[in-house]
């Protein structure tokens, strides 16, 4: 880490870096116990992922202003007001499901109230993201951008691994279930007083501007850097007309990542059920949620590999990525959705998320190599917007499908799978620009 940059201290570098895990460590961490929590409180299934739903929501909403807002206001400011989104945003929900537990509130008054701090979340722990990415842009010497970019963007994907491993380990005697909610609020509050106190707000070296996140989920941690020169102008971008959605270029990586992002995301909505389910578990939560923090960190590890493994190993095309990725997702969802026994399930969801981490990246940068540098803006834009609409509704849908007949809602998942592959083999071709053909 000391190595990373010439430009920003190691200490100041581990900050940023801890910024970006835990906020990825502390949603995930929260995926792993809800579903539990909310067999314990008696709360339907559907109500239980609509917490999901309006966070991921609201964190797509928000995203892009707080990445404008970051350019006017500080990169540390926005940085402190994610943090500080993240830590009040724990710390209320960890509040209000413990009173929850304890019978100090009604079940339907304490998703209500807990689905109201969990807005904090997603309308305000977007920003930090951009702002970190921003501020080391802006602070490193060109040639030592991309490392240090790949550094702290890498712990958005760290962080979807952590959190799901040790959650079960906060489960607490005290606060029970809502232990982990807890303990992530004090973490954030730690990172927060580091951030006050190591990192200055000084004056930028290089123009820059920090990249949409999508919005953080377990056996989804892409991590994207922008590897371009931000203070480097295009004289034709004023002249050339806006990239639009239905771009010809564009469009067919678009409905990849669509339709291949909404079986990920049902996957992923639905799994804790599944467990609590498949193995009984529903009057044992406790146990319940220690099982599904396994399960999805397994799923976590599976991604990091093909991410950071097989993709770099391999160098496997955009159009390779996907079809083989939505392949492997549409296989391992099979296998999980007919699983009854944990090393199954394990296994199962471990195959889907690794095909889902090719997939992931494969559709981004096949959209971004299908157009030139003047456009990689919008593109990334679309392709974010893309990443974190599956999020909003899809985990919703995919948990009523199940509760009415959990092989429809596999079904429809290996489908969209499926008809990715058959579509894509023909629809997917990169035809890169002529002046950015390598």
């Amino acid at each position: 880490m000391a190595t990373t940059s010439h430009s920003i201290p190691s200490d100041r570098m581990a900050v940023l870096f801890a910024v970006m895990l835990v906020a990825a460590a502390g949603n995930t961490a929260m995926q792993s116990i809800l579903p539990a929590i909310g067999a314990k409180l008696h709360i339907p299934d559907v109500w239980v992922s609509l917490a999901f739903s309006w966070s991921a929501l609201l964190w797509v909403l928000t995203a892009p202003h707080w990445a404008r807002q970051s350019d006017k206001r500080g990169r540390k400011a926005l940085m402190a007001l994610g943090v500080i989104g993240f830590l009040s945003s724990m710390a209320l929900c960890g509040l209000t499901l413990w009173a929850g537990l304890q019978g100090y509130l009604a079940a339907g008054v304490t998703f209500i109230v807990f689905a109201v701090f969990r807005s904090l979340y997603g309308g305000f722990g977007s920003a930090s993201p951009p702002a970190v990415q921003a501020y080391v842009a802006a602070r490193t010497d060109p040639e030592q951008r991309t490392q240090a970019l790949s550094l702290v963007s890498s712990s958005f994907g760290l962080g979807t691994v952590i959190g799901p491993a040790i959650a079960p380990f906060f489960i607490l005697p005290v606060v029970g279930l809502a232990g982990p909610l807890l303990v992530f609020a004090l973490i954030g509050l730690g990172v927060l007083i580091m951030l006050r106190w190591r990192l200055p707000d000084d004056m930028p070296r290089y123009a820059a501007r920090g990249n949409i996140a999508a919005y953080p989920a377990a056996g989804s941690s892409e991590a994207t850097t922008d590897e371009s020169e931000d203070d480097v102008v295009d004289p034709s971008a004023a002249v050339t007309p806006a990239l639009r959605w239905t771009d010809t270029r564009v469009r067919p990586w678009l409905l990849a990542g669509l339709f291949g992002g909404q079986a990920q995301a049902m996957v992923l909505g639905v799994i804790g059920f599944l467990i609590l389910d498949r193995l009984n578990l529903r009057l044992r939560p406790d146990e319940g949620a220690a099982m599904t923090g396994i399960v999805l960190m397994a799923g976590a590890f599976a991604t990091l590999l093909s991410q950071w493994g097989l993709i770099p190993l391999l160098k496997m095309s955009p159009r390779t990525a996907v079809l083989c990725g939505a392949s492997l997702g549409g296989a391992g969802t099979v296998m999980t959705g007919l699983s009854y026994d944990f090393h199954g399930i394990i296994i199962g969801f471990a195959l889907a998320s690794l095909g889902f981490g090719l997939f992931r990246p494969g559709f981004t940068a096949g959209a971004s190599l299908s157009v030139p540098r003047r456009d990689q803006g919008s593109v990334a834009g679309m392709t974010a917007s893309i990443n974190g609409s599956a999020y909003i509704v899809s985990p919703a849908v995919g948990v009523l499908l199940y509760n009415w007949h959990p092989m429809v809602a596999y079904g429809l998942m290996a489908g969209f799978c499926a008809w990715l592959v058959l579509w894509g083999w023909s629809a997917l071709k990169l035809n890169q620009p002529k002046d950015e053909r390598l």
